[in-house]
């Protein structure tokens, strides 16, 4: 058997609807590489290790649960990954899924995780806590409207799937949980990374703030008089601060 352990922010789904419908809505896109984050005691990896034609890897920081999976199915052999999600290499070659329960005190940092993977990523399906879920998929003029819904969507298309009940864990988390899917969109015209990302960070680093004194000292004075500086960050479309990176200063 195994224990639960709270420094990890695990809670384990135990409910196999749920597991099956997340599954399901995996297959619903194709691809021949897939990496599971976080199996913990194996409710998505029971069904995921059975793929066939798949190649198939896991990531898991907690070596209790990575003895506990070698023995509960001896496949796993050789595509279990001992280590945290924040630190392994790119996991394959070429184009490849993601799929996942996460950890909640880290999700957030898995997000920009799939972003520096995002060239390769395919598809990404995962569970998280409710309130972040619905950061990611957030349209402006929402106040969680934010850094995550932006930086995402400039390179994803969000489809916010389904919510889950906190009684499907063991044990229930005090969140609510939800699961997205993140699929590759076309980039809007922004001058470069560095620059769009700057200024999105800026931008909601004082949200309450015109943005005009929010980004003061990435733009000329000039260029900051238009009145379109008058509006505040979460009212800005991710092709507006895309194309806002065109008049930043060099």
């Amino acid at each position: 058997m195994y224990t639960l352990k709270k420094s990890l922010g695990q809670h384990f789904l135990r409910d196999e609807n749920i597991s099956r419908k997340i599954v399901a809505a995996l297959r619903e896109r194709p691809f021949t590489q897939l990496l599971e984050v976080g199996p913990g005691a194996g409710a998505l990896t029971k069904y995921l290790q059975e793929l066939e034609g798949i190649a198939f890897r896991a990531v898991e920081l907690d070596d209790e649960k990575v003895r506990y999976l070698q023995d509960t199915w001896p496949g796993l052999e050789g595509k279990l990954i001992h280590a945290s999600i924040l630190d392994v290499e790119k996991p394959f070659s070429g184009g490849f899924t993601v799929i996942g329960n996460f950890p909640y005190n880290i999700s957030s940092q898995i997000l920009f995780r799939m972003l520096d993977w995002k060239d390769d990523l395919q598809t990404m399906i995962g569970m998280f806590q409710k309130e972040v879920a619905q950061r990611v998929a957030a349209k402006e003029g929402s106040k969680t409207y934010g850094v995550l819904s932006v930086l995402i969507q400039a390179f994803f298309d969000v489809e916010y799937l389904f919510e889950v009940h906190e009684q499907c864990f063991n044990p229930p988390p005090k969140v609510k949980s939800a699961v997205i899917r993140l699929t590759p969109r076309s980039a809007p015209a922004f001058r470069d990374e560095k620059s769009f990302f700057l200024l999105v960070k800026t931008a909601f680093n004082q949200r309450r703030k015109q943005l005009r004194n929010a980004v003061r000292p990435l733009f000329d004075e000039a260029v900051l008089q238009d009145p379109f500086f008058n509006k505040r960050a979460e009212q800005l479309s991710v092709a507006e601060f895309a194309q806002l990176t065109l008049k930043m200063r060099s």
